[in-house]
């Protein structure tokens, strides 16, 4: 069973495994209720775009509906992570608790031996343990929001995309006519759709403006509400010449819950952007195999490979400490951990402890 999205890559990966003989169908998943119009989310165009695919391609298509799910699951934890200062990252949480949870149980229930997408990520069974690794196109590689799986997850799902390049994709759906061959891939979260994400906030958030001081102090501005700012950000900001300063750009470099207050510092390269030790809450691991505390990470989806050490780690929590300091960390993303290609796990990042 194929979670197919309307997109290039979903049906992409259902024609590649109804071409190795197996018996396919397509599943489309509803997540989303709230607002749901083709300016903002499009369910209704995805889902007549994925109907086509399956038309041409011959398989049956199902349609299931997890927008409880998905509010409960996931929505309910993204905004209580704003309200918390945090810069959450919903994908993550999407791919574990709803296209690799309630999906795949789902289909699991529908006699399906294997669930498939159309993510970029390669996975490996070695000696009864099943292992993650990046896609052959390192550009588009999605190990980063597929960290946090589990072994009885991975044992059931396939990855059909694995060994291709994009631009292979996209040839192998305009030669096999598929009518999405040309649709623009989708960027964003599906839910905030095209919308200013401060309007979408305001709707499930009660933000309170409040002082906007420099690391002296100095009270420069008012900001809008804590939650629509995170740390590294330059633009939105409202901060013009200020007295005694040059005339370089500000930056948040802290949000203060307990005042209200949001810290900015001049400068991209400001010293308090930049920190070695951050903490996490517990980390996740992949299969039990790794016990190496030398390794390799990423605190954001495109950043290259940094390297680090895990300093100590419980059931709660874990420190970790990079060779070099890493700019802009924002408390509430998640730390991916990798050994050279293999995506070991991940953990949140609770916050900063050194700068």
């Amino acid at each position: 069973m194929v979670g197919m999205s309307g997109g290039v890559d979903s049906s992409v990966a259902a024609l590649i495994l109804k071409n190795e003989g197996h018996h396919v169908e397509g599943m489309f998943m509803k997540n989303w209720e709230e607002d749901d119009t083709e300016e903002y989310c499009g369910a209704e165009k995805d889902l007549e775009d994925t109907q086509k695919v399956c038309e041409h391609l011959g398989i049956p298509l199902r349609t299931v509906n997890f927008s409880s799910e998905f509010w409960n699951n996931v929505f309910k934890e993204f905004i209580e992570s704003y309200k918390l200062g945090y810069t959450p990252n919903p994908d993550v949480i999407c791919n574990e608790k709803i296209k690799f949870h309630a999906f795949l149980n789902f289909a699991l229930s529908e006699k399906a031996e294997y669930i498939a997408t159309g993510h970029y990520a390669k996975i490996k069974k070695q000696q009864n343990e099943f292992h993650l690794f990046r896609s052959e196109d390192k550009k588009k590689d999605q190990t980063y929001f597929l960290h946090s799986l589990a072994q009885d997850q991975l044992k059931n799902v396939m990855f059909p995309l694995a060994s291709l390049q994009k631009s292979n994709v996209r040839k192998i759906a305009k030669d096999f006519s598929l009518p999405v061959h040309d649709k623009k891939d989708s960027t964003g979260i599906c839910f905030i759709g095209e919308r200013k994400f401060k309007d979408f906030l305001m709707k499930y958030i009660d933000c309170t403006p409040g002082k906007i001081k420099d690391m002296n102090n100095n009270h420069l501005g008012n900001h809008d509400g804590l939650p629509f700012y995170t740390v590294g950000q330059r633009s939105g900001l409202g901060i013009g010449g200020v007295k005694n300063s040059n005339d370089g750009a500000w930056y948040v470099v802290d949000k203060n819950q307990k005042t209200n207050e949001l810290i900015i510092a001049q400068g991209q390269n400001h010293k308090s952007l930049f920190h070695k030790k951050i903490k996490t809450k517990k980390i996740h691991w992949i299969h039990d195999k790794n016990k190496s505390t030398k390794l390799s990470a990423k605190i954001r989806y495109l950043q290259d490979d940094q390297e680090c050490i895990i300093l100590n780690t419980d059931d709660q929590s874990s420190v970790v400490e990079f060779t070099s300091p890493q700019r802009a960390v924002a408390p509430g993303q998640y730390i991916v951990f990798y050994d050279k290609q293999e995506c070991l796990g991940g953990a949140v990042i609770s916050e900063t402890l050194s700068t």
